[in-house]
């Protein structure tokens, strides 16, 4: 318990049991599964939606749907990370959790805006060319 004093960084495992399991052993090899598979949700799948649909105004809620769906993926990932960390799991075990979430998490927030401005966009060119048509 004195023992904190003299190392901050001990603070998270004050409440643990010394004999902590590690989740998931070889967390390097799991950190890189996780952030490719997050790479390929987000580059393979969620950029070409942005790319073809958005700029259409198609699927807005398969977008959004999947939008959220990525954002949630992220904050579970921190919380799981976040968890690790409290736990007092290894550092491979919990920076290879938080660290694909915190880049998820901080993307879809900061693209939710430029997702809803392009499809209005999208929704006032399609109005201008109905419009257009009519005259």
């Amino acid at each position: 318990m004195f023992s904190i004093l003299h190392d901050p960084l001990a603070l998270p495992t004050i409440f643990m049991a010394a004999d902590i399991q590690p989740w998931f052993d070889n967390g390097g090899m799991v950190g890189g599964i996780i952030g490719a598979g997050v790479g390929v949700l987000g580059g393979a799948i969620y950029g070409p939606m942005m790319g073809i649909l958005v700029p259409k105004g198609k699927a807005k809620k398969a977008v959004f749907t999947y939008h959220f769906f990525l954002l949630a993926l992220g904050l579970v990932l921190v919380v799981a990370g976040i968890t690790g960390l409290i736990n007092g799991q290894p550092y491979s075990v919990w920076y290879s959790l938080l660290l694909p979430g915190v880049i998820l998490s901080i993307l879809m927030i900061s693209f939710l805006p430029m997702v809803r401005m392009q499809y209005i966009r999208a929704e006032q060119r399609l109005l201008e060319a109905e419009e257009f048509r009519r005259t």
